[in-house]
């Protein structure tokens, strides 16, 4: 397992990050900085550039142009590292159907390489309320239990990174109050975490850091502490020209 650095560089630096699909540009020489600890919440209307940017966080997508720093490796030069560092949920669980919840995050498990991997179970299965449901097979898992079960496989390598687009999707509020219990749950103290999200009450509530990307980049970034949500919404709608 590598290690960060949670004493020293920031836990993610993005400087000129340009993503071009064909001949559209989605992230548009977008900077950002985000110190250990943070919880950033990110709103924007779709084709802002949210789901991409995460994509490149994850190095599921590759940058086109600009520097990218996670967890103080550099993205381009050490994805490796960058992996092992991030937990990861997408708008889909990306489970494997075929196999039941427990494989599933033994598969995960192995793949990183992790000792006492059934207590790790165990525990992360416990935390999202999916104990119940390891034995059976994820394609047949009602959508909110495999949401569940992929917030499991998150944690399971305790990272000390999140990268969470839209997670609350298909969750009850049990599950919903689980989620934040997650964010503080790692052995190394509380997570850094990264989600974009559409529900401002959950962001604001979750969150001590708020973002708004228009036009793939970030065009407003400030402590929630000093966003209350008529604030949000109306700076919401004077960047992006749609209503939140």
């Amino acid at each position: 397992m590598v290690e960060a650095d949670v004493h020293g560089s920031l836990a993610i630096r993005v400087r000129g990050l340009t993503k071009v699909y064909g001949p559209q540009v989605v992230l548009r020489d977008l900077e950002m900085d985000l110190s250990w600890g943070d919880f950033l919440i990110v709103f924007g209307p779709n084709g802002s550039g949210k789901t991409t940017l995460i994509k490149v966080l994850a190095t599921i997508s590759r940058p086109t142009e600009g520097e990218v720093m996670v967890a103080g490796y550099d993205l381009k030069r050490n994805p490796a590292a960058v992996r092992r560092n991030i937990g990861l949920v997408t708008h889909q669980p990306l489970l494997y159907g075929d196999m039941t919840g427990i494989e599933n995050l033994r598969f995960h498990g192995r793949m990183f390489g992790l000792s006492h991997l059934e207590k790790r179970i165990e525990k992360a299965a416990d935390l999202m309320g999916a104990t119940s449901f390891l034995g059976r097979r994820a394609s047949i898992l009602s959508h909110g239990m495999q949401k569940r079960l992929s917030l499991a496989r998150a944690i399971l390598h305790d990272p000390p990174i999140l990268l969470l687009d839209e997670p609350e999707t298909g969750l009850d509020q049990e599950a919903l109050e689980m989620l934040g219990q997650m964010m503080g749950s790692g052995e190394r103290g509380r997570r850094t975490v990264l989600m974009v999200t559409h529900s401002v009450e959950r962001g604001l509530a979750l969150g001590n850091q708020v973002a708004i990307m228009a036009g793939g980049k970030i065009a407003f970034h400030g402590d929630r502490s000093n966003v209350d949500e008529d604030m949000l919404k109306s700076t919401y709608s004077r960047f992006t020209g749609v209503a939140l």
